[in-house]
């Protein structure tokens, strides 16, 4: 169970429109965690959320690739770069918090993915780790030392989150039943946890 403390915070990662069933890019179940991570809020003195926020000619999109699909793979400026369907536009309904979404406590949102030249998974940095959200030196301004992160998707935004909170020095919680996960290929949902628990995550449950 979670004990709240001055020192915690909760990052409610990308809770929006187009990751969750009728969305563009939904994660299945995506919904499911709602009254999870609702319900998680109060147990913190801070909460931040992330927010995918891609200009419509992001490097990402299959759409803006002749002759591409999603789930092939790109050079994106000298990294491997997963094609998705286009998803999370600036200022579209898709890119909008869900319904239902507790908004009332979340004390600040960062919004990533907004260089069309580079996707940015992590709610702390870019995937090149060339630009950072300002998330951790937000954090560490408020003397956060421990992250308990929540939201979409286990295997991609999670995952690179919780490897940038450790990186960083947080000590670094996943709720694995407040997360759910693409799962792009059979197993990469228990791939990840188990790639995170290895590099020193705390992958805990909520309920």
């Amino acid at each position: 169970m979670i004990d709240s403390g001055h020192m915690k915070a909760l990052l409610v990662v990308d809770m929006q429109n187009d990751f969750v069933p009728g969305g563009a890019l939904a994660v299945p179940g995506g919904d499911q965690i709602l009254p999870s991570v609702n319900r998680l809020q109060s147990l913190f003195e801070l909460v931040v959320a992330t927010q995918d926020w891609h200009p419509a000619n992001h490097g990402s999109f299959a759409a803006n690739h002749p002759r591409k699909r999603p789930g092939d793979v790109v050079d994106l400026n000298g990294l491997s770069q997963i094609l998705w369907p286009v998803h999370c536009v600036q200022g579209t309904p898709g890119a909008a918090f869900v319904p239902g979404l507790e908004t009332s406590r979340i004390a600040q949102v960062f919004q990533k993915g907004t260089d069309p030249g580079t996707d940015s998974y992590s709610g702390f940095f870019d995937n090149a780790h060339r630009k950072s959200t300002g998330l951790g030196d937000y954090l560490k301004a408020r003397r956060i030392t421990e992250i308990f992160i929540a939201g979409l998707a286990t295997d991609y935004c999670v995952r690179f989150t919780a490897f940038d909170g450790l990186a960083l020095g947080f000590k670094t919680h996943v709720i694995a039943d407040a997360c759910r996960g693409v799962n792009l290929l059979p197993g990469d949902v228990d791939k990840a946890l188990a790639d995170m628990r290895t590099a020193g995550v705390f992958v805990i449950e909520n309920s």
